[in-house]
């Protein structure tokens, strides 16, 4: 992706790159701006530590940079200034407490940290209890309070460290990008705690980010890639960066070599900021989360219409988009074009369902040649004229594993006849008519508003209150979030049901976990349903949920 940039750059320098408010990246500064952050990161030792396939499938031979950032143009430079000092940067949760930060940074092995300012109170205990702590951190300005010479310690301000690096790559670092180069991505996926998926790059950018020619093929070379990147994209992803939707939409882009626009207030989903700058920007293309952020600027746009003759792509992933919400889209966004992507960190895009204005927004999502639905036992793959339950999973070009992880590699990315394939958990069947009908997750995770919950986690965390004897926790509808989380609870005999206020067992959570991971709904019952082994039944939990009256 690196390569791709510099190419780009070099073509057409003067070329919008980024928008970001008052902010203009042309091609050459991006480029140079890139160059200047891996000499920063390469002078501080961050790096390449060895050759690619010397160890195991699930190590990596890169130092990695933790990208702790809201939307902007540190977060995009972050990646590709670490590609090029040939590290491997990942992104991180900014919602996670320090529990959550400290164990993402300790299993990452993090050996760099790009943060804003404003999450440096966070930052500071973490490092200070680490025994092995990321060896150096680049402040990013955002004028929230904590100026760099009080916050952590050792840290460095992220502009003066570009401005006084060389512009160039060293000798040791120009022309030597590989495909081999890692892409890393955190993701919290189902079992719990967060998994840092491992991609090729060049696996990478061909099954993920579509880098590739109309039929499919690879481009033969990098000119030939350049000749194509015409530059008509304007991609306006509205999630933040740290999920992976919203930095492949936007690499995307780049690869392409177009432009992409950041909102002005990224802190949080503002859907009448989204809109202006789509408007303003004149965005050819808007990412959203499904129904949790359509339905917002919908709302807005019935409020205060707005003019977007540019926009010609809506695009939905991690979230459900239901048919109602897309056909209020296309009410209001004539000649727009819905594409809903399924797809994880773990398998790229799988499957695409489009629906556009005069047609009836289906919702049957059309499989990758590269999809398939293996059996129950994970054994075969299953022919498009079998209807049977199975899993949907992704052949071809696939992750290489998890981080430091063996077993869960070897779970999520099995070989059957001597094909890998990723298997991210989804349940799946075939259509008589060659679609794919997405059952959902055989696990319990719960997605709140493009977020993954794993329930067991928020399990663990409500039972550290002391009235909690038992508890369970799973999700239910919501028109806001699309699931939201619920936690159904027994307390010890010596706690009355009134003696312990729902706002306290909240707050018990909100210590050890981030904020969206804080049950909406808690639900008391004199014992908590569970198995004769012990396990809990999700399936009771999740009817009582849905019949009891959502907590205001």
């Amino acid at each position: 992706m690196a390569a791709i940039v510099d190419a780009v750059a070099e073509a057409h320098p003067d070329r919008e790159a980024l928008l970001f408010r008052d902010r203009r990246l042309t091609w050459a500064t991006l480029a140079e701006r890139t160059s200047r952050l891996a000499n920063v990161l390469h002078d501080g030792g961050v790096g390449i530590r060895g050759t690619f396939g010397e160890g195991p499938r699930h190590s990596s031979v890169h130092d990695h940079v933790a990208l702790y950032l809201h939307n902007g143009n540190e977060y995009l430079e972050g990646m590709i200034g670490s590609w090029k000092a040939r590290a491997a940067s990942f992104n991180v949760n900014y919602r996670y407490v320090s529990e959550e930060l400290e164990y993402l940074l300790t299993d990452s092995a993090a050996r760099a940290v790009i943060y804003h300012e404003c999450f440096a109170p966070v930052l500071e205990p973490v490092l200070e209890g680490m025994g092995n702590p990321p060896g150096m951190l680049l402040q990013v300005a955002d004028g929230s309070g904590h100026p760099v010479e009080d916050s952590c310690v050792g840290a460095v301000d992220y502009e003066e460290a570009l401005a006084a690096a060389a512009p160039e790559l060293p000798g040791e670092l120009a022309g030597c990008l590989s495909g081999d180069d890692l892409y890393l991505c955190y993701t919290g996926g189902t079992t719990g705690m967060p998994k840092g998926a491992m991609w090729r790059q060049e696996d990478f950018l061909i099954a993920a980010l579509g880098v590739r020619r109309r039929d499919g093929s690879a481009y033969s070379s990098l000119g030939e890639l350049v000749a194509r990147a015409r530059g008509t994209v304007r991609a306006l992803p509205a999630p933040p960066l740290m999920h992976g939707a919203a930095h492949w939409n936007a690499l995307s882009a780049w690869a392409a070599g177009g432009t992409v626009i950041i909102q002005d207030h990224p802190g949080h989903f503002d859907a009448a900021d989204v809109l202006d700058a789509a408007e303003r920007h004149a965005a050819t293309s808007l990412l959203v989360v499904g129904d949790p952020m359509a339905r917002p600027l919908l709302e807005e746009l019935e409020r205060t219409p707005r003019e977007l003759p540019a926009l010609r792509h809506l695009l939905s992933g991690g979230a459900v988009l239901s048919p109602t919400t897309k056909e209020r889209i296309l009410e209001h966004l004539e000649g727009v074009t819905i594409v809903d992507v399924l797809g994880s960190t773990e398998s790229g895009r799988q499957a695409v369902a489009q629906a556009r204005s005069g047609s009836e927004p289906a919702g049957e999502f059309r499989p990758e040649s590269s999809a398939v639905v293996l059996d129950e036992a994970l054994l075969r793959v299953l022919p498009p004229d079998d209807s049977s339950v199975g899993w949907l999973a992704q052949s071809g070009r696939v992750p290489l594993g998890y981080l430091g992880d063996p077993e869960k590699s070897r779970r999520t990315f099995p070989c059957i006849d001597g094909v890998r394939y990723s298997v991210p958990g989804d349940r799946a069947r075939w259509r008589p008519d060659g679609s794919v009908e997405l059952l959902g997750r055989d696990s319990v995770c719960i997605n709140t508003g493009g977020e993954k919950v794993f329930a067991e986690e928020v399990e663990t965390a409500i039972k550290t209150h002391p009235a909690v004897l038992d508890a369970v926790v799973c999700g239910r509808p919501s028109e806001r979030w699309g699931s939201e989380v619920v936690a159904i609870v027994s307390l010890r005999e010596a706690a009355g049901s009134g003696e312990v206020a729902d706002g306290e067992l909240r707050e018990t959570v909100g210590r050890h976990l981030a904020g969206y991971k804080v049950p909406k709904a808690i639900i008391r019952v004199d014992e908590v349903l569970r198995a004769p082994s012990g396990k809990a039944d999700y399936r009771w939990a999740r009817d009582l949920a849905e019949g009891a009256v959502a907590t205001p």
